[in-house]
């Protein structure tokens, strides 16, 4: 029987639900790197990984090594098997509003998705795991407002239903660092929580706008 995983937070709360502060709130408070979907970009040798994880063999510990923390996707597609792989990790659920999550999710990570150039050597294969991941593991309507939308409360619900209340922390935008702080056992930084990665930020990042 393989080790726990040593993650102290598994990220439940779907991408666009302010995933990216908090990546930068729990590198602050816990002092080593939290997983999020940047990383992928960054180790292009994960989208393999991932692509196992699909195929039902992952390789959490290849996966997570040197990571304390993990939020966004393609965390989030995996919370049930992450958070029986990691069982002292908080379960952290970052919600907005749907009709707001909705807005901003389908004029970024859906956008990006869906204009990717698949013969790019850098980008095709992370955008084609990118895609099968939402088609299998969130809905293969990802680009319908409806059926996106009721999905989205779906998982929050079924996160809701499925995680002790010992072990869940929703958290939305607004409520800042003194739940995280609290259900981590750290103290309170005396500095603005991070808010980072806005709409307009990631349409220029990704020059959506060009």
């Amino acid at each position: 029987m393989s080790e726990p995983l040593g993650l102290r937070v598994v990220g439940a709360g779907l991408g666009r639900t302010g995933t990216h502060s908090l990546k930068l709130a729990l590198e602050r408070l816990l002092g080593a790197p939290c997983y999020h979907m940047l990383e992928v970009l960054g180790h292009p040798e994960h989208v393999g990984l991932w692509r196992r994880a699909l195929d039902g063999a992952p390789a959490w510990d290849e996966l997570f090594a040197g990571y304390a923390t993990a939020v966004d996707w393609p965390t989030a597609a995996f919370w049930r098997e992450l958070m029986t792989a990691a069982p002292d990790a908080v379960v952290l659920l970052s919600v907005r509003d749907p009709e707001s999550w909705w807005t901003s999710a389908s004029r970024t990570i859906f956008d990006a998705t869906r204009r990717a150039d698949p013969g790019d050597a850098t980008m095709g294969e992370f955008t084609a795991m990118v895609t099968t991941m939402l088609t299998e593991r969130f809905t293969p309507r990802w680009g319908d407002r409806d059926e996106a939308i009721a999905v989205y409360v779906r998982h929050n619900d079924e996160v809701r239903a499925a995680v002790p209340s010992t072990r869940l922390l929703e958290w939305s935008a607004g409520d800042g660092w003194a739940p995280i702080c609290a259900a981590l056992g750290v103290p309170v930084p005396d500095e603005p929580f991070p808010h980072v990665n806005t709409t307009a930020e990631f349409r220029a990042m990704t020059g959506l706008d060009e």
